[in-house]
């Protein structure tokens, strides 16, 4: 994964600060940052875009069915996919491949017990600390 992590070593800058900045996008996504839906509401995106299976897969026990950035673009849409990667300062297409890597791998980390916590999926802080352990994994 050669250019995956030399895309994400641009992004992050080698610092917590980058990492952040990542957390922060994500946060928005999945609902930490004033998001309105959530967890709930990424999981009925993609049940909408018939891949309710694949996000299934990174909630619940077992292995993480794979998506494609293309998948991912279709189920946020182009608009959202646009803003994440404005925040990030880079391009859709920068973004998509490492999303299509980190999602599944940071829900599933989210969902230890093979549910959606009723709370939520915690602070930007906690999604930080994930992030963080995945990233240390690489």
């Amino acid at each position: 994964m050669g250019l995956l992590d030399s895309m994400l070593g641009q992004v992050l800058g080698g610092s917590q600060g980058g990492q952040g900045d990542l957390a922060g996008a994500l946060g928005g996504l999945l609902g930490n940052s004033g998001g309105p839906e959530g967890l709930g509401g990424l999981v009925s995106k993609f049940e909408q875009a018939g891949l309710g299976d694949v996000i299934g897969s990174w909630i619940g026990k077992g292995e993480n069915a794979p998506v494609s950035g293309g998948q991912l673009n279709e189920v946020l849409g182009s608009d959202a996919v646009s803003a994440i990667a404005g925040k990030l300062g880079i391009s859709p297409g920068m973004l998509l491949p490492m999303l299509a890597t980190l999602l599944p791998s940071l829900i599933d980390r989210l969902t230890p017990n093979g549910q959606i916590p009723e709370q939520g999926v915690g602070t930007n802080e906690e999604l930080l600390s994930s992030l963080s352990g995945l990233l240390q994994k690489r």
